[in-house]
């Protein structure tokens, strides 16, 4: 017998799993999967996978092109009803994807607050722009800003909505790479000050090591690899621990790092300027 698809969506900002665990919040299960799956046609993508992410961690997600990465994304976020398993999330989430995706005919202000109910929407949605540093354009259209400005509209619109889960689909992955660079050390401070759990799926190894207190590998449709990051703040490549774990994760990815070190840098993307 297939499996039923189960999408519950937690009233709270975290859902407990089990009477076992504690209250502290480092112990509160935000995201639980349980025997997830996803098929198209005869290409199963995702099959019986299980995953947990707690309150205020930040995941980051890596795998091979089609390998699922999105696909995970989408059910976590409700825009897939052809998911089987269950899936426990919080009602208050939020994405943004690789593609700003702002109307064109919306000033930036009205984008932020699209959707957001209240008399306080307008004032969340100015708060939100001014985290990002861009209060000042509240009034621009979306074809004056710069990539990286409109991603970081992007990243206000979401926490406008104030998200106990923000889902990041490849959110710079079209950015050129010092604008990345930029954009890291923004995200990060965002999280650090409002402690979402974040699932950021991502082809930059770098980029995974960077930002997620755990980086986990999918393979085959299934979590193969997951492992804490356990280096010092603030993360420098030069730092032993950070190469031990880009090797292993580029293991686990099926990538020959002694090849690929006399191609190209080792992601599966080029920046676009």
């Amino acid at each position: 017998m297939a499996r039923q698809p189960v999408i519950d969506r937690a009233s709270n900002s975290s859902w407990i799993a089990g009477p076992s665990r504690s209250q502290d919040a480092s112990d509160a299960v935000v995201v639980r999967a349980e025997g997830v799956g996803r098929t198209f046609g005869r290409r199963v993508v995702l099959d019986g996978l299980d995953l947990e992410i707690r309150e205020g961690e930040f995941l980051a997600l890596l795998g091979r092109s089609g390998s699922g990465k999105s696909t995970l994304l989408r059910a976590f976020a409700g825009l897939d009803d052809g998911i089987e398993g269950r899936a426990v999330v919080p009602a208050r989430r939020a994405v943004v994807f690789q593609d700003a995706r702002l109307l064109p005919w919306a000033r930036v202000l009205d984008n932020v607050v699209l959707g957001l109910r209240g008399a306080d929407a307008h004032r969340r949605g100015r708060a939100a722009l001014d985290e990002v540093e861009l209060l000042a354009h509240e009034r621009d259209w979306p074809k004056t800003l710069s990539g990286g400005e409109a991603q970081r509209v992007a990243l206000a619109r979401a926490l406008a909505r104030e998200p106990a889960l923000l889902l990041l689909d490849e959110p710079f992955g079209a950015l050129d790479a010092l604008t990345r660079i930029r954009m890291h050390a923004l995200l990060a401070g965002l999280c650090a000050r409002h402690r979402p759990a974040v699932l950021l799926v991502t082809h930059d190894v770098d980029e995974a090591i960077l930002l997620a207190d755990r980086v986990a590998v999918l393979t085959d449709g299934r979590i193969s690899l997951d492992a804490t990051v356990e280096i010092d703040e603030p993360r420098r490549r030069a730092d032993r621990r950070f190469a031990a774990l880009r090797s292993r994760l580029l293991a686990e990815l099926g990538v020959d790092e002694d090849i690929e070190a006399h191609r190209t840098p080792i992601t599966t993307h080029q920046p676009l300027h």
